[in-house]
């Protein structure tokens, strides 16, 4: 069997025909398959699963495992042995190879994810095609045959809402097409979600964007700007991803664009994870990955309640496994069957959300700045293991920095802070002050760190 393109296309297609127990049997053989490949691959999980069962198919039988844990092992959790932390960290020190192939083989992403703590991840071109294969076919019933003619109409160009900068997944992939050419890379541009505002409208004016995907909170202050009449753009689909969305928010921007929206909850361990469908639930692509909400013991959580937790499993990416890996997610499980139709298991998701800063202008309007612009900020300073950005006053904010180890705090600080002032210049906010904190990043009692504290969060903040 050729895992290619077509043939994951036409796998997808079958298992959401055949129903649930398809889709159940998919799961079941391919985790199967993605343990006894880690076990022979990769020395971490030699290790870790030394004492299990021969084929495991039961994921509740793995250990769990966490960013934190698999970073500290990193060279060991590699299942080509090619793969080293330091390699890896020296091709994304280069921002020319951003989208290029590590080893000639891999896309390499960084994030700080909702915990802040950066992370080195390795994606081979299977994960990448099940993550082609599977929004395609979410693109596909989300439209219909009508509604993607009208795409065609509107020209087919795609807007990414991104970071730019770093190798990001979105914008790494993003440049891993340009790289290829093609029909594809004249159809797709990156919008950098740090632009200053006003210029960003302009630039959609402009692209006349056919669909238009990215961050969530980007995507909501875009529609402000809709809402105004500012920016003019007449989109097939709009979809929201990296942060929580409520139903009063896709519906607002439903209005604003006169569109469909569609949001996704994932993240670069799992980027085709779940995708929403028309009543605002997430339905998770079984067939490929595992996801189990637990309490703070790793035990399952009951349907129709929240979790502390949420364990994913990745059966597409065989270079870095991600096996029952704790995203750090609070999710509630639906109880009963969707009403749009879909037997997927559907999902609602707590954690995540996105905190807007709001700073008052020296002229006009508020200006507005999405959690994102600071956390790709931060990511692409070298030297910083985690940060944290708190509002103290309308114009004023406290930075909290944990340096890596090895790294001089003061030089670390100096970069951070450079950043962070053109980022605000850049926006119009030079009078907005920045204060360097003594004490680390601060904890939330529920073990999560807070990476962005608007004004209005300071009695939720940890």
């Amino acid at each position: 069997m050729t895992e290619n393109a077509a043939w994951l296309g036409r796998d997808v297609r079958r298992a959401r025909k055949d129903g649930m127990p398809a889709v159940t049997r998919r799961q079941r053989d391919r985790l199967a398959d993605m343990v006894a490949h880690a076990r022979a691959a990769s020395p971490y999980y030699r290790s870790l699963y030394s004492g299990l069962p021969e084929r495991v198919e039961d994921p509740a039988l793995l250990p769990v495992t966490d960013k934190k844990t698999l970073m500290a092992h990193f060279d060991d959790w590699a299942a080509d042995r090619a793969v080293t932390y330091e390699k890896v960290r020296a091709f994304t020190d280069a921002p020319d190879r951003i989208g290029r192939r590590f080893l000639g083989k891999y896309l390499v992403a960084t994030t700080s994810g909702t915990s802040g703590r950066r992370g080195l991840f390795v994606l081979d071109d299977r994960y990448m095609d099940v993550g082609a294969a599977l929004t395609s076919r979410a693109l596909a019933s989300w439209l219909g045959p009508a509604g993607l003619l009208r795409a065609a109409a509107r020209g087919g160009r795609f807007a990414q809402l991104v970071a730019t900068g770093g190798h990001y997944v979105g914008f790494a992939a993003y440049s891993r097409t340009l790289h290829a050419g093609g029909w594809r890379s004249k159809l797709i541009r990156a919008f950098p979600v740090h632009t200053p505002m006003p210029q960003l409208v302009a630039e959609l004016n402009a692209y006349r964007p056919a669909f238009v995907i990215g961050y969530a909170s980007t995507i909501m202050l875009l529609t402000a700007e809709q809402e105004a009449g500012r920016l003019r753009i007449a989109p097939a689909l709009i979809q929201p991803a990296g942060e929580t969305m409520t139903s009063e928010d896709t519906d607002r921007i439903a209005r604003a664009f006169r569109t469909t929206v569609r949001a996704m909850y994932s993240a670069t361990e799992c980027t085709y994870l779940s995708h929403s469908c028309v009543h605002g639930w997430y339905h998770v692509n079984s067939d490929w990955a595992v996801l189990e909400p637990v309490d703070a013991d790793h035990r399952p959580t009951p349907p129709g309640q929240f979790s502390h937790t949420v364990l994913i499993s990745n059966l597409a990416n065989r270079v870095q496994p991600f096996l029952r890996y704790d995203l750090g997610d609070s999710v509630l499980l639906r109880p009963d069957p969707c009403p749009c139709g879909n037997p997927l298991p559907a999902l609602r998701v707590q954690g995540r959300s996105g905190d807007i800063l709001t700073f008052p202008a020296r002229s006009g309007a508020p200006v507005q700045l999405a959690p994102l612009a600071f956390g790709t900020l931060f990511d692409r300073t070298p030297g910083v293991e985690l940060f944290q950005v708190e509002q103290t006053a309308p114009a004023a904010l406290r930075v909290r920095l944990r340096p890596a180890a090895g790294a001089d705090p003061d030089r670390v600080w100096d970069g951070a802070r450079q950043e962070l002032t053109r980022l605000l210049a850049d926006n119009g906010l030079d009078h907005v002050t920045v204060e360097r904190a003594e004490e680390p990043p601060q904890q939330a009692p529920g073990g999560k760190y807070r990476t962005v504290i608007p004004l209005d969060g300071a009695a939720a903040r940890p």
